[in-house]
């Protein structure tokens, strides 16, 4: 496996990508940004350290994902993707300023954040497939796995940055410029996307117009079995695990009694584990499946270890591990669904996927808040220890059925890409 740092980053010695990646680094730490001021506005002056409402908040948020999926995938793979990334672009930004205006005049209210956070969602629910599928138009296909593994760099970087910048600016002017600053921050993706050299695009394949393109995603979804497994590992991990705001607001703010730095500090030990895990897959050639089980099974004992701390820092030490084996897994299927779909089905692939991983926090997120709520923190970080040991079953009883555990990924022919 080669880490060097040429390897590494070699995505970036195209224009189109470098440009593409700093835009979005300065718009992910304004998304971070408001992650961070959104739950502590919640959790301490709209609700009485409520974690259930902090649940709640993120089922409006990422319950679109679920809701919208067969429409946005088919959008995805039929209009031009650019484009359509700046429509969605300014439709978060719009509403990340608007939040931040309440919240600054004094006018918020729960049900605001609720109904803001559910547009906001449905700007990303857009967004996401059709970002996820860009990367594809931006590089070859060859370092196709390396610009996936990069942009989780790009977002994960931002995690380490955004919560602790959002901590600071809580302490001293509450939470309001926080979104302030995420809604102009939308402004440098805008910027690169104007700026993008067309010409120099890879050729993407759009999918025909008709009545059953969507089915025909379900169709081919479903009907291959390495993706099969896993949707359902990621409906697993997405649903039940991947509840970092309650972990962190509940474990960090009324176990452990951290203020906002100390609570935005958490939020940045946690990103330091998926920034390490974003750089080891931007260093291998191509995703593995025996990577997803490695991933899932130490996202199962770092949630335990997480649940057994005895204090602030040893939690806060314990979220590098969660961080980094989430990140493992994720960019893992990441890569290996795009690398392995063929061009005209990538959009509907892929808003499957974020639908699954997100969209289940609408079942998963109120559950785990109940958890948190009425057994305690650490018996919600076993519910994530759960979820990610038995994502890690189904990926051993898949490896013992196919005999795929040493077998790369499956790249789709030359003449498909």
């Amino acid at each position: 496996m080669n880490f060097r740092l040429t390897s590494v980053f070699r995505s970036l010695s195209t224009y189109n990508y470098r440009l593409w990646f700093f835009g979005a680094l300065i718009s992910n730490i304004g998304t971070w940004m408001q992650r961070t001021a959104q739950d502590w506005l919640v959790l301490t002056q709209l609700t009485d350290h409520s974690a259930s409402a902090v649940g709640m908040t993120m089922a409006f948020q990422f319950g679109p994902q679920l809701l919208l999926f067969p429409v946005t995938g088919l959008v995805a793979d039929m209009f031009d993707r650019r484009k359509l990334m700046i429509v969605t672009q300014m439709v978060m930004g719009i509403i990340s300023l608007l939040l931040g205006f309440l919240v600054i005049t004094d006018l918020v209210e729960l049900w605001h954040v609720y109904l803001l956070s559910f547009l906001f969602g449905c700007g990303a629910a857009f967004d996401a497939p059709a970002r996820q599928t860009f990367v594809s138009e931006l590089v070859t296909k060859k370092e196709i796995s390396n610009a996936v593994a990069l942009n989780s760099t790009s977002f994960n970087g931002a995690r380490m940055i955004g919560p602790a910048v959002a901590g600071i600016l809580i302490a001293a002017f509450d939470t309001g410029p926080a979104f302030i600053l995420n809604g102009l921050s939308f402004g440098a993706v805008l910027l690169s996307l104007l700026m993008i050299r067309q010409s120099e695009l890879q050729p993407s394949v759009h999918a025909r117009r008709s009545a059953k393109g969507i089915l025909d995603g379900f169709h081919y979804a479903f009907g291959r079995k390495d993706l099969r497994v896993m949707l359902i590992m990621l409906f697993l991990i997405g649903t039940f695990g991947m509840n970092f705001p309650i972990y962190i607001s509940t474990m960090g703010v009324k176990l452990f009694n951290a203020d906002a730095q100390g609570y935005g500090l958490l939020t940045t030990f946690s990103a330091i584990g998926t920034l390490i895990g974003a750089l080891m897959a931007a260093g291998r050639e191509l995703p593995r499946f025996e990577t997803l089980f490695i991933g899932t099974a130490l996202f199962g004992v770092g949630c335990t270890l997480a649940a057994l701390t005895p204090s602030y820092w040893w939690f806060a030490v314990t979220l590098i591990l969660v961080g980094l084996s989430a990140m493992t897994f994720l960019n893992t299927s990441n890569a290996l669904m795009l690398l392995s779909t063929t061009p005209e089905m990538r959009g509907r692939v892929m808003a499957l996927r974020f639908a699954i991983t997100m969209g289940g926090t609408p079942i998963g997120a109120p559950i785990v808040g109940w958890v948190a709520d009425n057994l305690g923190p650490r018996w919600a970080l076993g519910v994530g220890a759960l979820a990610g040991f038995m994502a890690a079953m189904v990926a051993l009883y898949h490896f013992t059925k196919s005999k795929a555990l040493n077998e790369p990924v499956m790249i789709t022919p030359d003449e498909q890409v």
